[in-house]
Formats: structure tokens, C-alpha cells, sequence
């Protein structure tokens, strides 16, 4: 990595200086995400009135059912169409970083995914990848059209929220694209090294290490020996 500006060395004084002038940037920009997530949890929601059904390891189940008895619902559209060999490498990386569901369970929210692909695919590609998340099939319905994470036959990732009023089902957010990096808890690690995400995009100095966005991403058993 020769000609590559590696930060500049400094006594430790000076270190924490720099540090604690950082910090006053993290901080500011932490009270503007609560600003935005105090936003979020104003936004109108609409009603959900078609009655999905979909197909999951013990049969059909709905839309209502997908809460399992809890008030909140977040629902990750991971994109596996029907006829995929496997699910997408991006959205493999997503779930790798997906919390154990008790955690949001213990603040009355269901964490599930949900594809096209039938679902005998999806518990087989569960099974290799090991996750323990419920994923269900949308493949006899229209809800990834109309949630907006299938357009014109194609697929993509998405992510959407529901509340449940009794029987009554509302949709609360949904976010696409870079939306859904706060589930990938990977980036947010690279972001904290020097190197950062290793990415063209970003603002690093000359000579940084750096690759086409999201053209390394493999799935975890994809990556090779020494990796």
C-alpha cells in the first residue's frame, strides 16, 4: 500500500483533543436521529385491509398471525424470487446482523422475513445459512407487489412496519435502498475502523483500499478460507 496517507501520529494529548472534537459531531448527529426517529413515530398509517395469506413451515398463515400476539410487526422483504438458486448475498448479509428475536420480543415486536420464493426453499436456504428467524412465502399473493418490494416482476429489498389494533392491521414505515443499513450492523462497524467501508463513494484519503459498492459482499460461507 505504498503511497497510502495513513493518518498522522500524534502524542496522546493531542489524540483525545481530536477525539473529544469527534465526539461533539457523533453527539449532534445522535440527537438528530432521535429528532427523526420522534418524526417516525408521528407518521400517519394506513390501513391494511387485503387478507394476505401466506405459506410457512407448518402451512398457511396470515398477515395477523405474523405478529404472533404481539403489537408490532417489522417485516424484512428479502429478495428470493421463485426459481433462485439462493437468496441475494446483500440480503443474506442483512440477516446475518438481525438480533436474536427475544430482544424485541421483550418490547412487544415480531421480527419475520418474508420472499416470493416457495417456502421450501427459503427453510432449505435457512438451514445452510443458520438462522433461526421465522420466514414465510408471499408467492400466492400480491404483497410484495403491493408493499412495493416486487415492481414489475422484479426484486428488491425492502423493509416495513405494521401495527396491530385488535384485529386491525395499519402500516406504519417502510424504507428501501441504503434505508435499510441500520439492520446491517456490519457496516456500522466498518464505519468505526480507519479503513471504513472500503468503498469508491466514500471520502478517504489517497491510496485508501477501495472497491465497487457492494461488489464484495458474499454470503458468510461464500468468502473462502483466511477471510
Amino acid at each position: 500500500m505504498s503511497g497510502t496517507e495513513f493518518p498522522e501520529v500524534v502524542g496522546l494529548d493531542d489524540w483525545r483533543e481530536a477525539l473529544d472534537e469527534l465526539r461533539l459531531h457523533e453527539k449532534e448527529l445522535t440527537r438528530q436521529l432521535d429528532v427523526l426517529a420522534a418524526r417516525r413515530r408521528r407518521l400517519p398509517m394506513v390501513q391494511i385491509d387485503t387478507p394476505y395469506e401466506f405459506d410457512g413451515p407448518d402451512g398457511a398463515i396470515s398477515l395477523l398471525d405474523l405478529f404472533d400476539g404481539r403489537r408490532q410487526l417489522i417485516i424484512y422483504h428479502f429478495m428470493f424470487g421463485p426459481g433462485w438458486v439462493e437468496g441475494c448475498s446483500g440480503c443474506s448479509w442483512v440477516a446475518d446482523a438481525m438480533p436474536h428475536p427475544a430482544h424485541l420480543a421483550a418490547r412487544d415486536t415480531s421480527l419475520v422475513l418474508v420472499s416470493r420464493a416457495p417456502v421450501a426453499e427459503l427453510e432449505a436456504y435457512r438451514s445452510r445459512m443458520g438462522w433461526n428467524l421465522p420466514w414465510y412465502s408471499s408467492r400466492r399473493t400480491s404483497f410484495n407487489d403491493d408493499m412495493g418490494a416486487t415492481v414489475d416482476g422484479e426484486e428488491s429489498h425492502a423493509l416495513s412496519v405494521f401495527l396491530r389494533r385488535g384485529d386491525d392491521v395499519f402500516r406504519t414505515y417502510m424504507t428501501v435502498d441504503r434505508g435499510v443499513e441500520h439492520l446491517g450492523s456490519h457496516w456500522t462497524y466498518l464505519d468505526l475502523t480507519v479503513f471504513g467501508r472500503q468503498e469508491q463513494w466514500e471520502d478517504s484519503p489517497p491510496g485508501w483500499p477501495q472497491t465497487e459498492p457492494y461488489g464484495w459482499i458474499r454470503r458468510h460461507d461464500e468468502y473462502g478460507a483466511g477471510t
